[in-house]
């Protein structure tokens, strides 16, 4: 089961980067272009938010099943963990979630907005947000 997990965060994470970075530049773009809000955008940064939060929920599980996550940190201790070691077991995970987060606010903020330039600032603000967080913990080395 762990290794169709990990494949599965693996594949997955490649379809997050392309969906956090559409919906990034998408709202940049709509917000200094003072462009109007309409199907599209809403779809896209929906979408967004349900691969990031599919992927969450991924990760979650795999933290919790994976040698390289929770049992990581039980058997060698937060001090007994060397830098890959703790990218795996602290930093990916806990970026990974502020990300969500970011993600999350920015889709909830632009829901309670009337106007278009007014919707698209906060996906423009916590998207970017999100997708550099992301972009700054993903395990470069396991990744290409």
């Amino acid at each position: 089961m762990y290794t169709v997990v990990k494949d599965l965060h693996s594949y997955w994470a490649y379809l997050v980067v392309i969906m956090v970075v559409v919906g990034t530049v998408n709202a940049l773009v709509k917000f200094f272009g003072k462009k109007e809000y309409g199907n599209n955008d809403f779809r896209i940064a929906l979408f967004t938010l349900i691969v990031t939060h599919i992927q969450l929920l991924i990760g979650l599980v795999l933290y919790f099943t994976s040698p390289l996550g929770l049992s990581n940190i039980t058997a060698n201790g937060m001090g007994g963990l060397n830098a890959p070691m703790r990218l795996l077991a602290v930093e990916h995970p806990f970026v990974g979630i502020l990300a969500v987060i970011c993600i999350t606010v920015g889709y909830s903020k632009h829901k309670k907005k009337l106007s278009s330039t007014a919707k698209f600032k906060p996906l423009a603000i916590f998207y970017t947000i999100g997708l550099l967080l992301i972009l700054s913990r993903i395990p470069w080395s396991n990744w290409m």
